[in-house]
C-alpha cells in the first residue's frame, strides 16, 4: 500500500486554505469582483477556481499546526492582505463617486438619487454616471486583468505565512484612503470652478435686477451649464482616472513588497 505523509498532506491543505482566505478577502471589497450584484455563489466558485490555480505558485512554507495561535494569525493576515489589495483599488472608484457628489450638489442635482446596484445604496445620478464611466474605462484598459496579476504576484512577493502586513503597510493603506478626498476634489475641480463662475454671474445679475426671480432663472441655468461642464470635462476625467488607477495599482504592488 502507498504510504501517506500526513504532515505533507496537511501542509498542502493549509497552503490552499491560506490562498483561499486571501482570495476571499480580495473578492469582498475589490471593484467589479466584489460588487453586491455578483451572487455569492459566483464569488465562491471563482475563489475556489483561482485557489486551485494560484496555490501551486506559492513557494514552500514551514508547517503550521492547524489549531495553533500561529495558524489563527496566518489566517487573519491572509484575509487582511486580500482586503487591503481590493481596498486600495476601490478607493479610485470612491473618488469618482465623491467627485460626482460634489458636482451634483454644486449644480443643484443633489436631490436626484438612484439605487447603485453594485453597492446596494442610493447615490446621486452624477456620481452613478461617473462610476459607470470609470468602470467602463477600467474594463477597456484591462484593469481587471492587471488587478488579478497583482493578486497573483502577491503569492510570489508575499507568500502565505504568519508574516504579513506590517505597521508601515497599514499606514500606507490609511494614507491611500485619504487620497479619495484629494483625488475626488481634483476630478470635480473643473466643473466646480465653472459653476462657481456661473453663481457669481447670477449674483451680479440679481444685484443689477432685484425684481428678477433668481430661483426661476438661476436653477435651470446652473443645471444646463453644469451638464455642459460635464461634457467638456470628460476628456480630462479619462486621463485623471487612468493616472489615479495606475497610482492605486502601484500602491498595491508596494503593499505586497513589489516594486
Amino acid at each position: 500500500m502507498m504510504a501517506i505523509d500526513i504532515t505533507h498532506l496537511t501542509a498542502s491543505m493549509e497552503v490552499y486554505g491560506w490562498t483561499f482566505l486571501r482570495l476571499s478577502g480580495f473578492l469582498m471589497i475589490a471593484p467589479l469582483f466584489g460588487a453586491t450584484l455578483v451572487p455569492g455563489r459566483i464569488k465562491l466558485v471563482f475563489a475556489l477556481l483561482m485557489t486551485l490555480i494560484l496555490a501551486p505558485l506559492a513557494p514552500p512554507m514551514p508547517f503550521i499546526e492547524p489549531l495553533s495561535a500561529t495558524a489563527l494569525l496566518t489566517a487573519t493576515q491572509q484575509l487582511l492582505l486580500g482586503i487591503a489589495i481590493g481596498f486600495v483599488v476601490q478607493v479610485v472608484f470612491d473618488a469618482l463617486l465623491l467627485a460626482g457628489q460634489v458636482i451634483a450638489n454644486t449644480m443643484g442635482l443633489g436631490f436626484a438619487t438612484m439605487v447603485d446596484p453594485s453597492r446596494g445604496a442610493s447615490t446621486v445620478v452624477v456620481g452613478q454616471f461617473f462610476l459607470i464611466f470609470g468602470m467602463l474605462l477600467f474594463l477597456s484598459i484591462d484593469g481587471h486583468l492587471v488587478l488579478l496579476g497583482v493578486l497573483t504576484d502577491s503569492f510570489r512577493w508575499m507568500p502565505p505565512g504568519p508574516e504579513g502586513l506590517t505597521a508601515p503597510a497599514f499606514a500606507m493603506v490609511a494614507a491611500w484612503g485619504g487620497k479619495m478626498f484629494s483625488a475626488g476634489a481634483t476630478i470635480a475641480l473643473p466643473a466646480v470652478v465653472g459653476l462657481l463662475l456661473v453663481n457669481l454671474a447670477l449674483g451680479v445679475v440679481s444685484r443689477a435686477a432685484p425684481q428678477l426671480n433668481l430661483f426661476a432663472v438661476g436653477f435651470p441655468a446652473s443645471m444646463l451649464l453644469g451638464f455642459a461642464m460635464l461634457m467638456l470635462s470628460l476628456p480630462s476625467l479619462q486621463g485623471g482616472f487612468e493616472r489615479l488607477l495606475l497610482d492605486g495599482i502601484g500602491t498595491a504592488q508596494r503593499l505586497i513588497g513589489g516594486h
